[in-house]
């Protein structure tokens, strides 16, 4: 195929043909082209030449030029596309390194394998230009709901035609056993767009909590305009599902909004969702409060929360017990996820039995620790003691404002307290060093003698040990395995050590073996107030 007069037009014509097909710029299309004849030209004038093609895009005429660049003489290397000065002066007036010198060849005649390989080259170029229009216009798309059509299933996964391109409902995306038929419409969640090597690759989510968010966003006016607003979602796909929402405007109830006139609006939430039961919840600012209302529709009598620790007992009437938690404790578990808050739920009888117990435990500790009777250590955990370093290290105005304790009375106890933990350590430490625990642990800082106990009991015998553990090993915490949490437990955990003091410790030991060297964790923390200073002037300026 020799590229004439006769069929120039016809570039531009296909250019354009093939740029509307794909949805692409014409250009794109060109500049494969001028590539493509590029390779046929130094099939046949040589590969090493610098052989250059460029279509007029109003005429369609291709120009064939050999392009050779002026080198230093010890530079020259391809003698097809590099000339020195003194070899470039027949060619140009004043050449200087750099120069380059273009003239013009013939066309060349394609053949049948030439031809060949600049369709391949075209049909590459035009396919990365796809994926790269189709990667832009679906990357600022994510966290948005899209409608498609089902083109196939493959193993469990949905093919899904989103128009530009295809996308993929996994398995493990779908709501229960949902099954599609090739046509059938559907609805999805864009949860992500990547671009891979085969093309950008675009992730559906029908089970995600934000596919909820963004239902209830369509369905409820309030929602798309700001006026309500939805603070968390729980979910348990295809069977219950748990919303939080606070209005913003005092006239406007934020359930009564997302329910809608006899339920309308939910109820088409809930339709698209395979009938899944959904809870909607007023938030408040005060977690009790929020724990309450997300364990709807059980009653709840009391909530004791630990900050610290980020968990929540709540306690029941024994009738209100399985409605509380639920069928498989599942509304415990929705609640748990709405709030962010380990809860754990008890009856009235069962919080009663606990707390005597632990008034019995802590009454018989000061009976055998301060050698009182009965009544006076049960006036101590009355009055709110519950160990001895708060007896022995408390003000002593707060031991005189119980009936009975004078000054020197009050002396006594802390100086019965003090003599107590004395030997209590004393007897850790012993303890310890029969486990073999070297001294350099037993004098680190921040352990006390019963933690040096603890840790010499699980085989953490020196400040080398103590160096390599996680925090989490110390402090406990908490893994997720199939969807469910699973419990870590610490070895200082029954210390109330807490994660960031584990850190701490951990971070000191290395330091002082010299595994971490202070300074770079001082660039550290300097980089990271300087990205938190970004970001916030960053929302500010926003």
């Amino acid at each position: 195929m020799a590229i004439t007069s006769a069929n120039q037009l016809e570039l531009l014509q296909t250019a354009e043909a093939v740029a509307r097909e794909k949805m692409i710029d014409p250009s794109l299309v060109v500049d494969a082209m001028e590539e493509s004849l590029a390779r046929a030209a130094k099939s046949r004038y040589g590969s090493e030449m610098d052989i250059r093609v460029a279509i007029d895009r109003k005429t369609g005429k291709a120009t064939f030029t050999r392009v050779r660049t002026v080198v230093e003489d010890e530079e020259l290397e391809n003698y097809q596309s590099e000339f020195t000065v003194q070899q470039a002066k027949q060619y140009m007036a004043e050449p200087a390194v750099g120069d380059t010198f273009v003239e013009e060849v013939p066309p060349v005649e394609m053949g049948r394998i030439a031809a060949q390989s600049a369709k391949q080259v075209i049909l590459q170029r035009v396919r990365e230009a796809e994926r790269d229009r189709q990667f832009e216009e679906f990357k600022d798309r994510a966290g948005t709901i899209i409608n498609g059509l089902v083109k196939r299933e493959e193993y469990g996964n949905v093919i899904v035609d989103v128009g530009a391109g295809e996308a993929i409902l996994r398995r493990n995306e779908k709501i229960g056993r949902e099954s599609y038929r090739p046509n059938d419409r559907i609805r999805c969640f864009i949860k992500d767009v990547r671009r891979e090597q085969r093309g950008p690759q675009i992730f559906l989510s029908r089970t995600a909590p934000e596919f909820m968010a963004e239902l209830f966003k369509m369905e409820v006016p309030e929602i798309y305009d700001g006026i309500i607003e939805i603070k968390a979602v729980a979910r348990d796909p295809g069977s219950r599902a748990k919303i939080a929402v606070i209005s913003y405007d005092g006239s406007i109830d934020p359930v009564g909004a997302c329910v809608g006139m006899r339920g309308s609006r939910v109820q088409a939430v809930v339709n698209e969702l395979q009938g899944e039961k959904i809870d909607i919840i007023p938030w408040n600012e005060d977690q009790p409060t929020f724990l309450v209302n997300a364990l709807q529709p059980a009653e709840v009598s009391k909530v004791v929360l630990d900050e610290e620790a980020g968990k929540i007992e709540v306690v029941v009437p024994e009738e209100q017990l399985s409605l509380a938690i639920g069928r498989r404790g599942q509304n415990v578990r929705l609640a748990s996820q709405l709030t962010g808050l380990d809860i754990d739920i008890m009856t009235e009888e069962e919080e009663s039995s606990r707390r005597q117990k632990e008034f019995e435990s802590r009454t018989g500790l000061f009976m055998a620790a301060l050698d009182l009777d009965e009544f006076f250590a049960q006036l101590l955990v009355s009055e709110g003691f519950t160990n001895l370093e708060e007896v022995a290290y408390v003000d002593l105005d707060e031991l005189l404002v119980i009936d009975g304790v004078d000054e020197s009375t009050a002396a006594e106890l802390q100086a019965r307290a003090r003599d107590n933990i004395e030997a209590q350590a004393n007897a850790a430490i012993e303890a310890a060093r029969a486990l073999g625990v070297e001294d350099s642990l037993i004098n680190f800082e921040g352990l006390t003698p019963q933690m040096v106990e603890a840790l010499a009991k699980d085989g953490v015998k020196t400040l080398e040990d103590f160096a390599t553990c996680a925090d989490w090993e110390l402090a406990g915490g908490w893994t997720t395995e199939n969807g469910e949490r699973i419990k870590d437990d610490g070895i200082l955990e029954p210390f109330e050590m807490p994660l960031e003091e584990a850190q701490k410790l951990v971070m000191t030991a290395r330091i002082l073996l010299g595994w971490v060297d202070p300074a770079d964790l001082e660039t550290d923390e300097d980089v990271s107030e300087d990205a938190d200073e970004d970001e916030q002037q960053s929302e500010a300026e926003a």
